[in-house]
C-alpha cells in the first residue's frame, strides 16, 4: 500500500512537471498594435488610404499568419514532429519579421503637428553628425540605399551595441535588422515594399523616400538610442 501511494505521488509529480513544461513551452500569440495617430494624419507625405491599407490589411496579415504558424509549431513540438518544426521556420521568420518591422515603422512616423520631421537633438543628433557628417548626409545615404534595394525590403538606421556606432543597412523581404547582426538595434526603418507607397507615388520610389522624412519621428529614435547607449 505504501509503495502504491509512493508511486501515485511520483506519477502525479511527473504529470505536474509535464504540464508545467507544456505551459512554459506554450507560445504567445500577438495582435495588431494600435496607431497613435489617425490614418490621414501623415498627409500629404503619406496618404490616409495607404496608411489604412498598410496597417489594417498588410500588417494584420503578418499577425494572422504568424499566430497561425505559432499554433502549428506548438502542435508539431507537442508531437515531436521535427520535420514540421523545421518547415515552419520560414513562415515564422517572414510573418514574425513583418510584425516586428511594422511595429517599429509606425512608431518611426509622427504627424508634423506632433513633431514629425523635427531633426534629432542632443545625443542622437551629435552621433549622426559624428558618424555621417550631417543629418542631410545620413538622409542621402539612406535614400540612396533604399532606392537601390532590389525587390522588397527595408532600409535601416541602427545602433551597433558592440562597436557602439551608428550603421545604415538594408534587409530583404521582412527580415528584421537583427538578422544582419545580433548586436544591431533598429532606431528607425523605412519600408520600401511597393505596398508602402505605390498607390500614391506609383513607381517613383525616390519621391516616397524624399517625402517620408517630413513625418519622421526622431523623438522615438532618440529615446531608443539613449536607452541602448546610456553613456553616449
Amino acid at each position: 500500500m505504501a509503495l502504491r501511494a509512493l508511486m501515485t505521488r511520483k506519477t502525479l509529480a511527473l504529470s505536474s512537471s509535464k504540464q508545467a513544461l507544456l505551459q512554459c513551452r506554450s507560445l504567445q500569440t500577438t495582435s495588431l498594435p494600435d496607431l497613435s495617430y489617425d490614418y490621414g494624419a501623415l498627409e500629404p507625405a503619406i496618404s490616409g488610404e495607404i496608411m489604412q491599407l498598410h496597417h489594417q490589411k498588410h500588417h494584420q496579415t503578418y499577425v494572422t499568419n504568424y499566430n497561425k504558424a505559432l499554433e502549428q509549431l506548438d502542435d508539431a513540438m507537442a508531437k515531436g514532429d521535427a520535420s514540421s518544426v523545421v518547415k515552419l521556420q520560414s513562415a515564422l521568420k517572414f510573418n514574425g519579421g513583418g510584425h516586428v518591422n511594422h511595429s517599429i515603422f509606425w512608431k518611426n512616423l509622427a504627424p508634423i503637428n506632433e513633431g514629425g520631421g523635427e531633426p534629432p537633438k542632443s545625443s542622437l543628433g551629435w552621433a549622426i553628425d559624428s558618424h555621417f557628417g550631417s543629418l542631410e548626409a545620413l538622409i542621402q545615404k539612406m535614400n540612396a540605399e533604399g532606392a537601390a534595394l532590389q525587390g522588397s525590403g527595408w532600409v535601416w538606421l541602427g545602433y551597433d551595441a558592440q562597436s557602439k556606432k551608428l550603421v545604415v543597412d538594408t534587409t530583404p523581404n521582412q527580415d528584421p535588422l537583427v538578422t544582419k547582426g545580433p548586436s544591431l538595434v533598429p532606431l528607425l526603418g523605412i519600408d520600401v515594399w511597393e505596398h508602402a507607397y505605390y498607390l500614391q507615388y506609383k513607381n517613383v520610389k525616390p519621391d516616397y523616400l524624399k517625402n517620408i522624412w517630413k513625418v519622421m519621428n526622431w523623438k522615438y529614435a532618440s529615446e531608443v538610442y539613449e536607452k541602448e547607449c546610456p553613456s553616449h
